[in-house]
């Protein structure tokens, strides 16, 4: 049995206190980072908050070995006196959707040899898929999810605004949407892309851009350049 201490009350948070209650495994306690008046004493403090506030929160906590989730944050972020961890997976996490823990990767760091086991072990108990990731591979891995997740989702923003103020459902892009991302199980993303861009279609370029606002066109333009440089702007 391993005794989990989970420190705050985020998105992140929520779906690892979910999870964790569900593996027999696990001995969960949840508190928020406003409560750090009494600090229950546990095998694994996981700090789920936001990266801003990692620090000041470790500094609180003198807890054996204290990690945090962030994908951005340097192991060394934690302030705590104590041992020192990393217990950071790849995926979005939203209140109202289900994670697939088995689907996530567990990115893991530790200081010592044993901390990793333990924190394998945890991770383990939820999911399948651990690797063994530094803080600077960690920072490049957070850095091509931006681009990957947050930014695609803000173009999927802009193609449900272009659908609303033409009366068209956005559902129907969603096939698509999802072709899209399967695609590059098979192929490389570069093999995978097409579209007037890199047809150099110049008459539908601009068919588009007359269709779109300003701060669209910048956006769209931004894209279409760097698909037909190769990303060289």
């Amino acid at each position: 049995m391993i005794s989990v201490l989970l420190v705050g009350n985020g998105n992140v948070a929520a779906h690892l206190h979910t999870a964790f209650l569900n593996a027999p495994a696990i001995n969960v306690t949840h508190i928020s980072s406003r409560d750090l008046e009494i600090i229950p004493q546990a095998d694994i403090t996981i700090i789920a908050v936001s990266d801003d506030a990692i620090a000041e929160v470790s500094s609180k906590i003198k807890n054996h070995f204290v990690v945090h989730t962030s994908g951005s944050v340097a192991m060394n972020g934690l302030k705590n006196t104590t041992r020192k961890g990393v217990f950071y997976m790849l995926q979005t996490f939203s209140i109202d959707k289900i994670v697939d823990f088995s689907e996530v990767p567990f990115c893991l760091e530790s200081e010592n040899e044993n901390d990793y086991n333990l924190l394998e072990k945890l991770a383990k108990s939820i999911g399948k898929k651990m690797y063994a990731i530094n803080s600077e591979q960690r920072k490049t891995i957070h850095l091509a999810a931006v681009f990957v997740n947050n930014f695609t989702n803000h173009l999927y923003k802009i193609g449900n605004d272009i659908c609303r103020e033409n009366n068209v459902p956005f559902e129907i892009l969603q096939p698509l949407i999802k072709e899209t991302a399967s695609k590059i199980e098979e192929l490389s993303p570069k093999k995978a892309q097409t579209g007037p861009a890199i047809r150099n279609d110049k008459k539908t370029i601009k068919n588009h851009l007359n269709l779109l606002d300003k701060k669209q066109q910048k956006i769209y333009k931004i894209f279409t350049k760097s698909i037909q440089n190769g990303d060289k702007l």
